[in-house]
């Protein structure tokens, strides 16, 4: 993996902060999830492409909605980072849901589970 510049991880924190206001404030898509967040972003060097890595608190069902909405309202995420980021290029957005946080809440989970079996047994 090639380490960003100081260039671009500005680029990927102002991204980020610019599109999570966007998806929180601007969109109505009912699909979309009201506890949905955006955890990080990779915009390539050249400004072409970006990942967008999304956390949806919910059942599947409401992270696969989720997805479905947000890839539908690109073109209007976009054109709103346009407007609010002044680059040479808007990247185009590809969404990635990110189960990290859930990994970690089950991972926690568990970990409490084999600690209260532990002290049951002593």
């Amino acid at each position: 993996m090639r380490k960003n510049s100081i260039k671009n991880t500005r680029i990927n924190e102002e991204v980020l902060r610019e599109m999570s206001s966007i998806i929180h404030g601007d969109i109505k898509d009912p699909r979309i999830n009201p506890l949905t967040s955006v955890v990080a972003v990779e915009v390539a060097p050249d400004l072409k492409t970006c990942k967008a890595y999304i956390s949806v608190l919910g059942d599947e069902d409401s992270q696969q909605a989720t997805l479905a909405g947000l890839k539908s309202a690109e073109g209007y995420i976009r054109s709103k980072l346009a407007k609010n980021i002044n680059l040479r290029n808007t990247p185009e957005i590809r969404f990635v849901l990110d189960q990290s946080i859930e990994y970690g809440v089950n991972m926690s989970k568990l970990i409490d589970d084999v600690n209260r079996q532990q002290r049951d047994d002593t």
